[in-house]
């Protein structure tokens, strides 16, 4: 199988503040807002695509349409995760878990969006001494 695209589609309440969340605090564009439907895209990744759908909309399947994305994250790899988180708290988004440094060698922050939880992360060096002890 070969893909062309992949794509990324959360059931959410509101499609509209998922979009402006996106576009606002991402910079993402939109290529399609159905109003029930809003499908945004990167600059910086032509790969980049995610869906916001309406929870409910008889375009999905009986048994997801209203199943919405708790637990769900979506991750972002960045240069610098801590620039980022405080950016986006000066901008008033609220975050799940500030930034944190993890022995595996990647520092990251969880903002709360609308829809998913949003992950930034910044790979750093790891710690030696722990990836030994886990076999790595």
């Amino acid at each position: 199988m070969r893909f062309t695209r992949f794509a990324t589609a959360f059931m959410v309440e509101d499609t509209a503040a998922c979009r402006d969340f996106f576009v606002d605090h991402l910079g993402c564009k939109v290529t399609v807002d159905l109003g029930w439907f809003v499908d945004l895209a990167h600059d910086s990744d032509p790969s980049f695509m995610v869906d916001f759908v309406q929870r409910g909309h008889e375009s999905m399947p009986v048994g997801v349409r209203e199943d919405g994305v708790n637990g769900t994250v979506l991750a972002f790899i960045v240069d610098d995760a801590q620039a980022v988180e405080d950016r986006l708290r000066a901008a008033g988004v609220e975050f799940v878990a500030g930034c944190r440094d993890e022995p595996w060698g990647q520092r990251h922050c969880f903002a709360a969006s609308p829809g998913p939880v949003v992950e930034f992360i910044e790979m750093i060096e790891p710690d030696p001494e722990w990836m030994a002890a886990h076999g790595l």
